[in-house]
């Protein structure tokens, strides 16, 4: 019996474009106000040339991608709750800047009906294709008492 309704090489999108209001109310919110993130002199002087958005971020548009996944397995008739393990072997290969719009990716790559979990290949890539960020997500599938 299927507990997760999805596929193996099942995918989700999702895009946005980085703002400076994104980059202000992520500092806000976590209280990283490191100036490579919030000072544009500062930032100017580094090997990047001009701030660039934190990495957690940029990890956090996954966020939405895995909620996608999660609320289509609802919709085909999975009465399990999903939720986050963690994120393995994230890697940030290119930095996001002001302007940059990120597309976000998640592939279901397994899914272990016995152990209830499901792992995803996820990236991240900017408005030229390059990949700035790559991981894996497992997801857990909770299944409600009967």
């Amino acid at each position: 019996m299927s507990t997760t309704f999805l596929t193996i090489g099942e995918t989700a999108t999702f895009a946005k474009t980085i703002t400076e209001t994104d980059l202000v109310l992520f500092s806000g919110l976590t209280g990283d106000f490191d100036p490579i993130h919030v000072n544009e002199a500062y930032a100017r002087s580094t090997p990047f040339g001009k701030r660039i958005a934190h990495g957690a971020l940029v990890m956090g548009l996954l966020s939405t991608t895995a909620s996608m996944m999660s609320r289509r397995s609802v919709e085909r008739g999975s009465t399990a709750t999903s939720v986050s393990l963690g994120y393995d072997r994230i890697r940030f290969l290119k930095p996001v800047f002001i302007g940059d719009t990120l597309t976000a990716r998640y592939e279901i790559e397994a899914i272990d009906e016995e152990a209830l979990r499901s792992r995803s290949k996820v990236e991240v890539s900017n408005q030229d294709g390059e990949l700035c960020l790559v991981g894996i997500h497992i997801m857990k599938w909770v299944a409600n008492p009967s």
